[in-house]
């Protein structure tokens, strides 16, 4: 798609030199939930980069993914619109296999991120920046790869959302149905080799390869996602670290975490080898909570003290670690407790950035610049409400939708319609529902919640004809 992109004037606070633009390197994880970081709070997990980092910038407690499972998060993140508003609310493997044995049939979604919407990459390439996307992609099918929504570059993005194997190489029978599966762009590999760390040299090369020219990494990480599997000295230092009462107790997800801050820590290193640190943009974040049911009969982690986990809109969901290192503008070690969502990485960037966008595209953006609690993490956003809506089923959920406002939050699942109400600074485990003691406030939640899926024409569940006298399920878990 041609664009007809213009520079915008920053402020002088904000702004970056004409011969020296602003780099942006987005490390975005797989799977990792809100206390899987050092920084965070994990009881297992080291993660020593991950936290220089954090105590380099801005470390956000209230931060969320726009879904809490991973493609409709990705789709927020390159449109800056929500899932509801696209129509890609689930993965895109079950957007293609709609799963039809349950009390409400799912909508029918979107699979592929149409070429139809102006991505992040399209916007800045058209600035001149190098785009590259390394890792993860699960936007859609080869017409819809990276190459085709504005990337320069794609390593190892395919339609798929993991990996068959962590090790070389990288390529197997898959699931149930044994789907053979790869990770392309990666040659010359050996035995032993993990693709952690085979993504990341890759980003270093990109790094080195743009030369003068800004560039905006996509350094998607298919870790911590399945399969759990890693590096055999690593799992068996872990394993002799666990003990009774861990909220994090598995070695190999450990182990994973481990990897991915060593990846996390060469990309930071090589930005300073290269003098380009002090003009570089870096955000780090998850695209939903922790998984927390078993794999391979072991349970892969919890997310206490918050609730539930992947694909569940719960905290522990749809609560995220999110640092941001802005050189010159964040304040070193300084946390910001405002409820953001991935949604704003698009309009933060472009701000950040001095990139324009596209009118058309960005009056439909949903999202809003977090630039104001970049530099001071205790300013006010023009946005009192955060929305989500799942209309699908998890092995953690029924089909719901949520709104958050200040401190509260409002559940809606829709096999029964019952609603729940949290107060979540006093209650950030969802312990104790509030809806019958304060009705007023849960009905005001659940209006607006309906105005808001109205407004995107967010697609809801129907009935299943062939189920009528299913037991209602509560949606607890």
């Amino acid at each position: 798609m041609a664009l007809a992109i213009g520079m915008a004037l920053l402020p002088a606070a904000l702004a970056v030199a004409a011969d020296r633009p602003l780099n942006v390197v987005l490390l975005l994880v797989d799977d990792m939930g809100w206390t899987g970081a050092g920084c965070y709070g994990s009881d297992l997990h080291e993660t020593p980069n991950i936290d220089r980092l954090a105590a380099r910038g801005v470390r956000f407690t209230n931060a969320y993914a726009a879904a809490p499972v991973c493609t409709p998060t990705r789709a927020s993140i390159m449109t800056g619109k929500s899932p509801a508003r696209l129509h890609m609310t689930i993965w895109r493997e079950s957007a293609t296999n709609r799963v039809k044995g349950r009390r409400l049939l799912p909508p029918d979604t979107v699979a592929n991120l149409p070429q139809s919407e102006v991505t992040l990459a399209e916007v800045l390439k058209s600035a001149g920046y190098v785009t590259a996307h390394v890792g993860k992609w699960h936007l859609g099918d080869a017409a819809h790869y990276p190459q085709n929504h504005g990337f320069d570059l794609n390593i190892g993005g395919t339609l798929w959302g993991c990996p068959a194997t962590f090790f070389h190489p990288f390529a197997g029978p898959f699931g149930r149905q044994k789907e053979m599966r790869y990770v392309p762009d990666l040659p010359w590999g050996k035995p032993g080799d993990y693709l952690t760390d085979r993504l990341t040299d890759e980003a270093l090369r990109v790094i080195d390869r743009a030369g003068d020219k800004p560039f905006f990494l996509n350094m998607c990480y298919y870790t911590v996602h399945t399969p759990i599997e890693g590096k055999p000295k690593l799992v068996e230092r872990f394993a002799k670290k666990i003990t009774d009462g861990l909220d994090h107790d598995n070695a190999h997800y450990a182990a994973m975490h481990q990897s991915l801050d060593e990846s996390v820590g060469r990309i930071l290193a090589r930005l300073e080898q290269r003098g380009i640190a002090d003009r570089t943009l870096v955000i780090f974040s998850s695209d939903n909570g922790g998984y927390i049911n078993k794999y391979r009969g072991v349970r892969v982690t919890g997310n206490r003290p918050l609730r539930s986990g992947k694909g569940s809109l719960y905290e522990g969901g749809i609560r995220v670690p999110l640092i941001v290192h802005w050189p010159g503008v964040t304040r070193a070690a300084s946390v910001c407790e405002a409820p953001v969502v991935s949604t704003d990485f698009y309009p933060t960037l472009l701000e950040a950035t001095g990139v324009s966008g596209v009118p058309d595209h960005n009056a439909q953006l949903e999202g809003v610049s977090l630039v104001p609690l970049l530099r001071t993490p205790k300013a006010t956003l023009d946005r009192d409400a955060l929305y989500f809506h799942y209309p699908h089923y998890y092995q953690t959920t029924t089909p719901v939708s949520a709104i958050r406002t200040g401190d509260f939050k409002l559940l809606e699942y829709h096999e029964d319609n019952h609603i729940e109400l949290y107060n979540l600074r006093d209650d950030p485990g969802e312990t104790k529902d509030l809806a019958s003691k304060m009705p007023d406030r849960a009905n005001q939640l659940r209006t607006r919640l309906h105005a808001w899926r109205k407004r995107v024409n967010a697609q809801m569940p129907t009935p299943n004809p062939k189920d009528k006298h299913a037991k209602q399920r509560s949606g607890r878990t």
